[in-house]
C-alpha cells in the first residue's frame, strides 16, 4: 500500500508540502489543477509545475484527483465528442509527467452532497454531516445558498461554473434516466479507455456520495451490482474504482470488505475513512478509528493486505480539531491521525 495525501496546491491549500512530507509513510499527493474548468484541456506547462514543486520535498505525483467529466459528456449532448477530445489529451499530458492513476465521477452536477460543513461532534471537533430529512425539505438552490454562506475555501465538486448553471443543468437531466446516464458513461469508457490503455493510465471512478438518488438526479455507482457493471462496460484493466469506504459505507447494505476483495484486482485508489451511521438516515464523518464509526477500519485494512494491495491510498475526509481552519474534511490534523491509524493496523498485520 502506497500513501498518499490530497493537496489542493500551492496558493490554494492551507497546508504546504514540507508538513506534508512529515508525516510518517506519505510518499506522495494526490493533486489536480483547481483553476482549469472541466471538460478544458489541462496545459502541459502547469503540471510540469505541480511536478517541480512535488519533487521539491521527494514527493510524487502518481494520482490525480480529479479531472472533471463535463456535464455535456454525462448528459449526452452534442457537444460531448468536444470534451472528450479535450479529456484524451489531458490523459496523454498528464503520462508525459508519469501520473499512473486518474480519479474522476460520473455524478450528475453535484460531486457529493451534505447539509452542514461543520457539525460539532461530541468532542468539540467538527465534521461533515448528511440530515436526510433536511435535505429532502430542501430545493437544491437553498443547499447551494447555505453552503456560499459558510465556506472559506474552495470546494471540490462545487465550482462556481456549474453552481451558476444549476437551474439550466436540473431542467436538462430531467430526461437523463439511469439507464441513459449508463449508456452515456459506456460511450465515455470506450473513447478514452484505449487512450488510458496506451499510456498506461489507471482509470478509477469514484463511488457516488452519498451512494443514493439526489433531487431526483440518477446515481449508478453505488453498490456491489453496480460497480460489475461498471467494470464489464469496457473490460480492460485500466477500467477501474476509486474504493472509497466513506461514500460507499454510508448505505449499511454495502459489505465494504467483500467488496475489497472481489474487485481488488479493479481498485487503483483507496479512499479510507469512517462514519457513523445514524437510523434516521443520517451520517456524519468521524474519525478513522472504528471505535468512533459505524465502519469497522481493522476489517477493511485486513481486506486490503489480504489480497495483497500495493496500489495508492489515502486517508479521506477528516474532522476539523485542534482549532484547525481548513477547507471542509481537509486538514492536516485529523487526516494525519487517521495516516498512522491505517498504518498500526497495516504494521499489526504485516508482523
Amino acid at each position: 500500500m502506497e500513501m498518499v495525501f490530497r493537496w489542493f496546491g500551492e496558493g490554494n491549500d492551507h497546508i504546504p508540502l514540507s508538513h506534508i512530507k512529515q508525516i510518517p509513510g506519505v510518499k506522495g499527493v494526490v493533486w489536480a489543477l483547481h483553476d482549469v474548468e472541466p471538460g478544458e484541456k489541462w496545459p502541459i506547462e502547469k503540471i510540469l509545475e505541480v511536478k517541480k514543486q512535488a519533487e521539491q520535498f521527494d514527493l510524487n505525483i502518481d494520482v490525480v484527483e480529479s479531472v472533471n467529466v463535463h456535464e455535456a459528456i454525462k448528459l449526452g449532448t452534442n457537444s460531448r465528442d468536444m470534451y472528450i477530445a479535450n479529456y484524451k489529451e489531458t490523459i496523454k499530458n498528464l503520462a508525459k509527467v508519469g501520473v499512473k492513476v486518474i480519479c474522476y465521477n460520473f455524478m450528475p452536477v453535484f460531486d457529493w452532497i451534505r447539509t452542514d460543513l461543520f457539525k460539532e461532534l461530541e468532542d468539540g471537533s467538527t465534521a461533515m454531516f448528511y440530515e436526510k430529512a433536511k435535505l429532502e425539505n430542501m430545493n437544491p438552490s437553498d443547499l447551494v445558498e447555505e453552503f456560499l454562506k459558510t465556506k472559506e475555501f474552495t470546494l471540490p465538486g462545487w465550482e462556481p461554473e456549474r453552481l451558476d448553471r444549476l437551474f439550466d443543468l436540473f431542467e436538462s437531466y430531467k430526461s437523463v434516466t439511469e439507464e441513459k446516464l449508463w449508456e452515456n458513461l459506456k460511450y465515455f469508457l470506450e473513447e478514452i479507455i484505449p487512450v488510458a490503455e496506451e499510456h498506461d493510465i489507471k482509470m478509477a471512478i469514484h463511488p457516488d456520495d452519498p451512494p443514493w438518488s439526489i433531487f431526483g438526479l440518477p446515481r449508478i455507482i453505488t453498490r456491489k451490482e453496480n460497480i460489475k457493471k461498471l467494470l464489464k462496460l469496457v473490460d480492460s484493466p485500466s477500467n477501474g474504482l476509486t474504493f472509497c469506504t466513506g461514500s460507499l459505507g454510508a448505505n449499511s447494505l454495502n459489505n465494504l470488505p467483500e467488496m475489497i476483495r472481489e474487485f481488488g484486482n479493479k481498485i487503483h485508489f483507496a479512499h479510507i475513512r469512517n462514519v457513523r451511521r445514524m437510523e434516521n438516515g443520517d451520517f456524519i464523518e468521524t474519525s478513522h478509528r472504528t471505535q468512533d464509526g459505524s465502519i469497522d477500519m481493522f476489517e477493511i485494512v485486513k481486506a486490503y493486505h489480504d489480497i495483497g494491495f500495493t496500489g495508492y491510498a489515502r486517508p479521506d475526509h477528516g474532522r476539523h480539531i485542534w482549532g484547525e481552519k481548513c477547507r471542509p474534511g481537509y486538514g492536516l490534523y485529523d487526516r494525519a491521525l487517521g495516516i498512522m491509524y491505517l498504518w498500526g493496523i497495516w504494521d499489526s498485520l504485516q508482523r
